[in-house]
């Protein structure tokens, strides 16, 4: 492997990966970010969904629900409540849980904080996405 830097996905349970990488890209606050090797040292938070770790020119995805990435000299580290591979995700569920935001998103009267509902189409979406590219990268 030519340049590359050390990267550690943990969510609160477990260390989900460590090993070198060539790139880390990942959906942050203000919008998705790339990190290479000699990426200037920076600490963002990360908003639901995707982390895409590019090792020996091959793509591993992962879905973050939402946490901080801290870039540091040749060290990405990424930090979460929850973590999963996109390959683990249940679909079915992801399906449900979209389908039941957007149901109470439509009602009129909706009864539930509107933000936590917003919040959880968001983190299906995002679930769905990283199944989606999960499977082109297998083909």
């Amino acid at each position: 492997m030519g340049k590359s830097m050390q990267v550690d996905i943990v969510s609160a349970e477990q260390a989900i990966f460590s090993g070198e990488a060539e790139a880390v890209y990942a959906s942050a606050t203000m919008g998705e970010i790339g990190v290479l090797p000699g990426h200037t040292p920076l600490l963002t938070s990360l908003h639901p969904g995707e982390i895409r770790v590019v090792i020996n020119g091959t793509e591993d995805q992962f879905y973050v629900s939402g946490g901080m990435l801290e870039v540091q000299p040749n060290v990405v580290t990424i930090l979460a409540d929850t973590i999963v591979r996109a390959t683990d995700i249940d679909e079915a569920a992801a399906q449900e849980a979209k389908a039941t935001a957007e149901k109470q998103i439509a009602e009129k009267g909706i009864t539930a904080d509107f933000a936590e509902v917003q919040s959880s189409l968001a983190q299906a979406v995002a679930q769905l996405r990283s199944i989606e590219r999960a499977r082109k990268t297998l083909r």
